[in-house]
């Protein structure tokens, strides 16, 4: 039987960022002060500082993380060189699974962004895979300064077995994790809206899972100014 709260609360992710405090994913974009507070985070520098192939080369822990997930080609590069500005800080490369090793970046002193090995990749060796996936699922399951995962899923494919995976991981280890979507100037707005409304019913699915949808594109920079938002709010809880 239809459920007509649930079904309105998922009409209204056609515009869709939404509060913690929503029931029901409600609209709510980030007010002023969020957006200007973002923009000031990523108006300072942001610099590569380490980059870890093993679970032992890991940097001490110290200020908050925030680390980016997806499948292989899901675009974690381009969304960071996108978030910061910078066209280089992190290579993107037309090859899936390009990057096997986390590489860290160190934001303004604030904020430490992960970029993570992609996962999913079915061509590499299942020796390769075992080594820089296994990495990662240690890092995302041990890492006491992990604050939140960003994981991306790219708008234009379904979700898929890797990603209920990882979802199922983060949720056994009690990780807070945001869904973003990825590429979406590849999607017409109504379709769109239903990618967004389907990631909000995964979203409920999952404990860990925190309630606001992103839609973004680092191609037209949709949805790059309300990351920023969420990321800054992140950064200042931290200092608290």
């Amino acid at each position: 039987m239809a459920d007509p709260a649930a079904d309105a609360a998922d009409q209204a992710l056609a515009g869709a960022h939404v509060t913690a405090e929503a029931p029901a994913f409600a609209d709510a974009a980030p007010d002023e002060a969020a957006l200007e507070a973002g923009r000031l985070l990523f108006a300072g520098d942001c610099t590569f500082f380490f980059g870890a192939q093993q679970l032992a080369q890991l940097p001490p822990p110290a200020g908050p993380e925030i680390a980016f997930a997806g499948r292989s080609n899901v675009g974690k590069s381009s969304l960071l060189n996108a978030l910061t500005g910078r066209k280089a800080l992190a290579r993107v490369s037309q090859e899936p699974g390009r990057t096997r090793q986390l590489n860290f970046f160190n934001l303004a002193d604030r904020l430490t962004l992960v970029d993570m090995p992609g996962y999913g990749y079915a061509r590499a060796s299942k020796d390769i895979k075992a080594d820089w996936q296994g990495m990662m699922f240690d890092y995302l399951r041990g890492r006491p300064t992990l604050r939140r995962v960003m994981l991306l899923l790219d708008a234009r494919i379904e979700v898929k077995q890797a990603d209920h995976d990882v979802m199922a991981l983060l949720d056994r280890a009690a990780v807070t994790f945001q869904i973003v979507l990825t590429k979406t100037d590849g999607l017409k707005p109504a379709a769109l809206a239903r990618k967004i409304q389907e990631a909000g019913r995964l979203a409920r699915s999952h404990a860990a899972a925190y309630p606001r949808i992103l839609s973004t594109s680092s191609e037209t920079g949709e949805g790059i100014a309300a990351l920023r938002a969420d990321l800054a709010t992140l950064a200042e809880a931290a200092r608290t």
